[in-house]
């Protein structure tokens, strides 16, 4: 009896070092994420959520919109990234999407863009509205700083790699382009990119500024998700390539029914495999 007692011990025991429930209580040390984009209250969420489910994990957010955290990473300051473009270097995991919204005055009565048009009002090519079918005044371009990634996945989308007209205003923040827009008065007009899910908060907010249809595509979660609208950008998780437990552990959180609720509340989950 003694003897089927510490058999069936030790066959409970490695069934419950096998299973996941066991390997998540062993997730332990700590993780650095690095970012400088308008993910920084989506992931500071996960983070915590994931530090409730992991209580000997620990998670520092390292955020600056003037930051390079894919350097971070490449140094070893961080072991993750947040990023909305690939690096060769490193290994990438998409955790969702996010559309970016052309963001414009609610007086511009401009009907829709398409992505050519779009190309080249920030390339500078376009410079009146009038030409677009809106109003009579020139275009303002707001542009973002260089090491932002919601610029590299932009100029991506449009094919225009260092091309957007240096005239442009180069703006970091997203509240400091939502201000800017609207304060931008007669006979110009201005014109911004944004990620998405900014530009529908503030646009449900009453403030007044509208986002342009895409190829005659609304910019909604909905069409972001399902691919229509097509001026869109992953959201990316990169790291090192070697292993490490905890990141993957940060990963595989992400990606799971909570982690992926969380993402949802402000961005596009992925869809259901």
């Amino acid at each position: 009896m003694t003897g089927k007692l510490f058999v069936s011990r030790l066959f409970i025991g490695l069934l419950l070092c096998q299973s996941p429930a066991f390997a998540v209580a062993q997730t332990a040390g700590s993780l650095v994420i690095a970012g400088n984009g308008p993910e920084q209250v989506t992931i500071e969420a996960l983070a915590r959520a994931f530090e409730k489910a992991n209580p000997r994990a620990y998670v520092d957010i390292l955020w600056d919109e003037d930051s390079k955290p894919l350097q971070l990473v490449k140094t070893g300051h961080a072991q993750i990234a947040v990023t909305g473009a690939e690096e060769p270097a490193l290994a990438a995991t998409q955790i969702g999407w996010d559309g970016i919204g052309i963001l414009v005055h609610l007086s511009n009565f401009t009907k829709d863009v398409t992505k050519q048009q779009i190309a080249d009002i920030f390339s500078g090519k376009i410079k009146e509205w009038s030409e677009l079918g809106g109003p009579d005044t020139r275009i303002l371009l707001i542009d973002r700083p260089r090491n932002q990634n919601i610029r590299e996945a932009f100029e991506s989308e449009l094919g225009v790699p260092g091309k957007i007209s240096d005239t442009a205003k180069v703006i970091g923040g997203d509240e400091t382009v939502v201000k800017t827009v609207v304060g931008t008065l007669p006979p110009l007009s201005a014109a911004a990119y944004i990620s998405l899910s900014t530009g529908l908060s503030v646009v449900s907010g009453g403030v007044a500024v509208r986002l342009l249809p895409v190829d005659r595509v609304e910019p909604e979660v909905p069409t972001v998700k399902d691919g229509r609208y097509s001026l869109r950008r992953p959201l990316l998780l990169l790291a090192k390539k070697e292993p490490n437990p905890l990141v993957d552990a940060f990963t595989q959180f992400a990606l799971s029914p909570p982690g992926q609720a969380i993402i949802g509340e402000t961005y596009v989950s992925m869809p259901s495999k």
